[in-house]
């Protein structure tokens, strides 16, 4: 049996803070219920403790809307990466609609929203982010006047494999892949601009040639206008996680996976011929302009 969900309500003195990845980011939560084994924001358990594993509980930042309106009276327009390290659409955002105020409030002050999510969900705030929501305006900077809402969205994605089975057991709380590539589908449909994060790439599980051209050929095939590639994290918190579910499901990686995280030159080894994959996909289907390579 599950262990029962733990929230806790905490106040934040900022939502919209500087971000090395985009101008701003922004996230309503702290801890995410998607329970994704390889999550890189585990680490931010040093800075907000629980005595919860990961996946078990969630902080929510009940004041975010009203330190994000007083925020946006001095902050100057830019890109927001919602959410950057929690799932902004996570399953107790249907319930608190915090981050669909906020992306709401970003574009009426002529913000660019990027949205990455694992999340079905983000389908409820299309109207949103397709500058849909009846008498919605944008707020110029210096104008006396508000103007007809010009949309600044982009809807991510991340699909770490297209094996629904081996999804499951990595992100065992997210929305199926095939929900995710409907998300593009409709967002697209709503005339938003699309983006995709192929990553974590699964050492020796989804990160063959045949698996990464896979993965480009559904992204091209889609009309997908930005492909993120990323490699397996090594953040703090991270390996224990990574290591368990190896050492339960696939006990002949645990090795190589530890070597390949931990061992500089099998790392960087590692790296360079999954760029050489990636590159030689890319190049194949014509989408190298759309690719962005992080390994």
């Amino acid at each position: 049996m599950a262990n029962a969900l733990v929230v806790r309500e905490t106040v934040c003195r900022s939502i919209l803070n500087r971000s090395g990845i985009s101008d701003y980011s922004l996230n309503c939560y702290t801890g995410c219920t998607h329970a994704c084994v390889y999550c890189y924001a585990r680490y931010m358990q040093r800075f907000h403790p629980h005595q919860e594993p990961w996946g078990e509980f969630v902080d929510v930042k009940v004041n975010a809307v009203e330190a994000l309106k007083r925020q946006l009276r001095r902050a100057a327009p830019g890109e927001v990466f919602v959410s950057s390290a929690c799932d902004g659409w996570q399953p107790i955002e249907a319930e608190r609609r915090l981050t669909r105020r906020c992306c709401e409030l970003l574009l009426e002050h002529g913000f660019t929203v990027n949205v990455l999510t694992k999340s079905a969900l983000v389908l409820r705030d299309l109207d949103v982010l397709a500058g849909r929501v009846a008498g919605a305006k944008r707020r110029v900077a210096g104008a006396k006047r508000s103007v007809p809402q010009v949309p600044g969205a982009r809807v991510g994605v991340t699909v770490t494999t297209l094996d629904e089975t081996l999804a499951a057991l990595w992100e065992p709380a997210a929305s199926t892949v095939a929900e995710r590539f409907r998300v593009i589908e409709e967002a697209r449909q709503a005339g938003v601009r699309t983006a995709i994060m192929f990553g974590p790439l699964l050492p020796y599980l989804s990160d063959s040639q045949e698996s990464i051209d896979a993965l480009l050929e559904r992204a091209g095939d889609l009309g997908i206008d930005v492909i993120w590639i990323d490699a397996l994290n090594r953040r703090p918190r991270v390996w224990p996680a990574v290591a368990r579910l190896l050492r339960e499901r696939f006990p002949d990686l645990h090795d190589r996976y530890q070597r390949l995280l931990f061992d500089e030159n099998t790392r960087a080894a590692y790296l360079e011929e999954l760029g050489i994959r990636v590159a030689r996909a890319a190049e194949r289907l014509s989408l190298t302009e759309r690719v962005r390579s992080c390994v």
